[in-house]
């Protein structure tokens, strides 16, 4: 039972009071609540927390105004502070959905994500008629890589909002990423339904590769991209939905058009520079010369790095791999560059200038805190792949962190790569695939990282060709599965029918039999001849 000197909401009659949440409050109180719940919406902190700070006091920490409080505190990314101001509100009110779901974002927003999820899934089944921490825990459950539980959740928020676009277009992906490509269709198409100009769902259908969009939509789209009122963040969406529709109705010219403009847009508001990727991939190499001796050479064997440059065949051999019964597909895990980020604000010094500081101890440190972090991902299986294309930049280090590790560098035709990744909408920004020249230059400054290192460690780093892998694929995966150390499986050449969640924009493409025609390239002739002069520009003797 809960000691609150306040009625939960709900809890008792609302006569004297609109919002429940504010019942047996004096009006001159709940009139500086809202105002200060204006202050928080409209960015004012100062006032917002002046006020609440006076209120706290004055109604002897009421739960509505630790909570606003709290809300402010997670404004001004106080975050751990923000934690313990709600779990004082929930003293009083254990039971309140809202606060649980506001906690659940602190959380969430502190490093804490167990206990964000723990707090969103408490938020639904004490109100199960609230949308939004439906919304929340699907969200959080597809970063998690938990593409199944996602779209329950995510199902039970569209039910209950049927408006709400960011519902209906996570959704959407969720159900992608398991394959379900004719119930994400319609959940995208509902989110334009409700706003035509949607550039998230549009981006979504166009992902969904294997299903090619017809002249309606393409006339809707173009319609959208005419208007003066469409955001550019749609613009840039729908511009890469409609050089995809584009080729694949055979109008190439009309594709390259709908993607240089989605392109230039995207990079005029965050240019990408070539110059800090050159220095950096000088200092690695430099840095990386000699790293102490691990005490195991075997220690991180568990793990299989795939890395290289996006849209290379890289989801293709994860999905092959993670049909081995030794073998989990994790996916693209953010784990490796945290740990190396949380170490270089841990010394003051940034990455990667303190790597010849490092004793053989601090890597064992640090590798035993990616293997705990990644766990999860060897419940099943004693082996996991980690196919984040960026992680190549730390491929160097590897061999002292987590020796006994694996890295596949995937490799596929230059020209095919770079295309590929240019008709591709990547979040990150600034991004180097929205220019010929920062594509050329970024796949020269890679290959040549991983082509050192692999020459200093070639017994754990090795290069896959795409090419290669699709026309033999059993020879190829014989071959590599020997140099990883496993038995071949026939599992591993009938990936297609695994059911594994795939969350990378390849999630169609590799749930299909293999295919050996996929380059498009040469479909553009000389449209493309600006790419092939930037890339024969980086080409190493």
């Amino acid at each position: 039972m809960s000691s609150s000197r306040y009625p939960a909401p709900g809890s008792a009659p609302t006569r004297d009071a609109a919002d429940p949440r504010v019942v047996g409050l004096a009006d001159s109180v709940i009139a500086q609540l809202h105002h200060a719940a204006r202050c928080i919406r409209d960015g004012d902190a100062a006032n917002a927390q002046s006020t609440l700070m006076r209120l706290i006091a004055d109604t002897r920490e009421h739960p509505e105004a630790l909570r606003l409080f709290g809300l402010l505190q997670l404004r001004q990314r106080r975050a751990s502070e923000a934690v313990a101001t709600l779990r004082r509100a929930l003293t009083q009110w254990p039971d309140d959905a809202l606060l649980r779901s506001d906690l659940a974002s602190a959380l969430a927003a502190s490093g804490d994500l167990d206990g964000a999820l723990a707090s969103w899934r408490k938020a639904t089944e004490l109100d199960p008629t609230a949308a939004m921490p439906w919304f929340n825990l699907g969200r959080q459950l597809q970063l998690r890589g938990d593409s199944m539980a996602a779209a329950d959740a995510l199902t039970r928020a569209t039910a209950l909002m049927p408006d709400f676009l960011p519902a209906r277009v996570l959704l959407g992906d969720a159900l992608v990423h398991l394959g379900r490509f004719d119930e994400a269709t319609a959940s995208y198409r509902a989110a334009l339904a409700v706003m035509p100009s949607c550039g998230d769902a549009w981006r979504g259908l166009g992902n969904i590769k294997t299903r090619a969009l017809d002249e309606a939509d393409r006339a809707r789209m173009r319609a959208v991209l005419d208007a003066n009122d469409t955001a550019d963040s749609d613009r840039i969406a729908i511009g890469f939905a409609l050089g995809k529709a584009e080729e694949d109705a055979g109008h190439y010219a009309e594709a390259l058009h709908a993607l240089t403009i989605a392109n230039t847009l995207q990079r005029r508001l965050a240019p990408w520079r070539e110059a800090p990727l050159r220095d950096y991939v000088d200092q690695a190499l430099a840095a990386t010369v000699q790293l102490p001796k691990p005490p195991n050479p075997d220690f991180g064997r568990e793990v299989m790095f795939i890395v290289g440059l996006p849209r290379s065949g890289s989801t293709l051999l994860e999905q092959m791999l993670s049909a081995h019964p030794e073998v989990e597909g994790a996916s693209e895990l953010p784990d490796l560059g945290e740990v190396l980020v949380a170490e270089s604000n841990r010394r003051g010094q940034p990455w990667p200038h303190w790597i010849g500081k490092a004793t053989a101890q601090d890597w064992l440190r640090l590798g035993r805190d990616y293997l705990k972090r990644t766990a999860r991902w060897r419940q099943h299986k004693p082996r996991h792949t980690d196919k984040l294309p960026e992680n190549w930049k730390f491929a160097g280090v590897l061999r002292a962190m987590l020796p006994g590790a694996h890295i596949i560098d995937m490799r596929r035709d230059p020209l095919e790569t770079a295309w590929s990744c240019y008709k591709q909408q990547f979040y990150q920004l600034p991004h180097f695939a929205c220019d010929f020249a920062d594509l050329a230059a970024y796949l020269h400054h890679c290959e040549r990282a991983l082509d050192t290192w692999r020459g200093r460690d070639p017994a754990h780093i090795h290069v896959q060709q795409y090419e290669a892998l699709v026309a033999d694929p059993e020879t190829e995966l014989r071959r590599l599965l020997t140099a990883l150390g496993l038995a071949f499986s026939p599992a591993c050449l009938d990936y297609a029918q695994s059911t594994r969640s795939v969350r990378t924009a390849s999630a169609a493409q590799v749930r299909e039999p293999l295919r050996a025609d996929t380059a498009r390239a040469p479909l553009y002739g000389a449209l493309l001849d600006p790419l092939r002069t930037e890339l024969a520009r980086h080409t190493r003797p």
